[in-house]
């Protein structure tokens, strides 16, 4: 099984894999379309900051890289929300002091695993683009962009973590090899900057994920190392006045911005200028099956099971991906076996994170703004700490315990949710509910989690 391994796509995925896979024994040759982002062309604009959580950090300690990451991430322990008069909440994501996210900027991430991948050995070809592949023949043809030369090279394997876009997928629906279907959402996004103070301190609490919901749509902001935030829109495309559509002008974005999110807009001094030159990004879930064809061709990632950014867990799953098809290397399985296994053991849990990023819109955008919401996470709390082995709140399963899976967590979750919704049925405090009787529905009706023993 040491035949050269191709990998398309040299995103945050890809180099992981390729690093995992160089430290097996393989040598890994990664193909990228995009010049080479270290040489500082890349385009701005379309990187939704990344919450780094437990599955993802789980597979950066495999390949040894947390060190050299270390130094790109800023904890956030929770979510401020701010309301239209500029009031702010803060509900915390945990109770224990491993329980926070990591933001951290795409682009620095991608940089710090590229150059580790290639201390490793792997061989990156920036600007050479995958235009089809041909499963008959076992090749795939390559175009040098620089020069328009086309060639092929062996598939033997490949595997395509090039994105949502996949020509690899594209490559096998063509062949009749598999289906894919993409669900775009309605909803656009497009980010903004939040320069840091004079001082180069960040001028909103950095210690948390900014919201601004407002129903419909929000605007989130996530803390930068250098003092910045990446602030992101999300809004309907069309459909009446609050929609992108209807923001054309430069009056129109500012009045917006001065109705809608008084507090945060003079932190931008150039909002206007910002929102008409970023471009406005979409979003989508992608269903494909088969992701694999025998030994020769397997999908990862947004590839594979592309979703929406709303749990931050897009590039915590692609790189649970990485860690799973590590182990199955690692237990000597043939390509064809991996593959066959990767796919069996990730479906149910992919489409269940797919699921839950779109549930978790509705709670950010609208539900957080409820007081019975922060009731319910109030009592979700107390309740973990009266029974942690049966009860853990959903997000802090998806978020926090990667020895969950994504499956179990939502299964869970639909349990926890009815007991929750029952118990708060009328109630506005804690003091309210009966905790003794609530605890023994609790103990009754979930089970002790089906996994190594719960952290913390």
């Amino acid at each position: 099984m040491k035949e050269p391994v191709t990998i398309l796509g040299a995103g945050c995925t890809g180099p992981l894999l390729a690093a995992l896979l160089a430290r097996r024994g393989f040598p890994v040759r990664i193909f990228e379309r995009r010049p080479d982002l270290r040489s500082g062309t890349h385009g701005a604009g379309r990187s939704i900051n990344l919450a780094l959580a437990a599955r993802g950090l789980a597979a950066l300690e495999r390949a040894g890289f947390m060190e050299a990451i270390r130094p790109l991430l800023v904890p956030m322990r929770g979510r401020i929300v701010h309301d239209l008069e500029g009031n702010t909440r803060f509900l915390a994501y945990g109770q224990r002091p491993h329980e926070l996210l990591w933001s951290v900027p795409r682009l620095g991430l991608n940089r710090v695993l590229t150059d580790a991948a290639e201390d490793r050995g792997v061989e990156f070809h920036f600007e050479h683009a995958a235009r089809r592949a041909n499963f008959a023949t076992g090749r795939i043809e390559i175009e040098d962009l620089a020069t328009s030369r086309r060639f092929e090279v062996a598939m033997s394997p490949v595997i395509g973590a090039d994105g949502s876009g996949s020509t690899l997928r594209a490559s096998m629906v063509e062949a009749g090899r598999g289906t894919a279907r993409e669900e775009p959402l309605e909803h656009l996004y497009k980010e903004l900057t939040i320069p840091a103070r004079r001082d180069g301190t960040h001028a909103l609490a950095s210690g948390a994920l900014h919201i601004w919901p407002r129903g419909g749509y929000m605007l989130i902001a996530l803390p930068n190392v250098d003092g910045t935030f990446t602030a992101t829109l999300f809004l309907a495309a069309t459909g009446g006045p609050i929609s992108f559509a209807a923001l054309g002008s430069r009056k129109a974005v500012l009045a917006f911005f001065a109705r809608q999110f008084a507090d945060v807009t003079p932190l931008i001094p150039d909002l206007a200028e910002q929102f008409e030159l970023n471009p406005t990004g979409r979003m989508s879930t992608i269903y494909a099956a088969p992701w694999q064809v025998g030994g020769q061709a397997l999908l990862v990632g947004d590839a594979a099971h592309a979703i929406v950014p709303f749990h931050g867990q897009g590039m915590n799953c692609a790189f649970e991906d990485c860690r799973v098809l590590d182990d199955l290397v690692a237990a000597g399985l043939g390509w064809a076996e991996a593959f066959a296994r990767f796919d069996a053991l990730r479906r149910e849990d992919t489409a269940a994170i797919a699921r839950m990023a779109v549930e978790n819109y509705t709670e950010m955008r609208d539900t957080v703004r409820d007081p019975l919401f922060a009731l319910q996470k109030e009592l979700s709390l107390e309740l973990e700490r009266r029974q942690p082995s049966r009860f853990i709140p959903r997000y802090s399963m998806v978020m926090f315990h990667d020895e969950i899976a994504y499956a179990e967590a939502e299964r869970r979750g639909a349990l926890q949710s009815v007991l929750l919704e029952e118990a708060t049925r009328g109630c506005r405090e804690l003091d309210e509910i009966d905790l003794g009787k609530l605890e023994a529905r609790v103990i009754e009706r979930l089970s002790p989690v089906s996994s190594p023993a719960v952290r913390g």
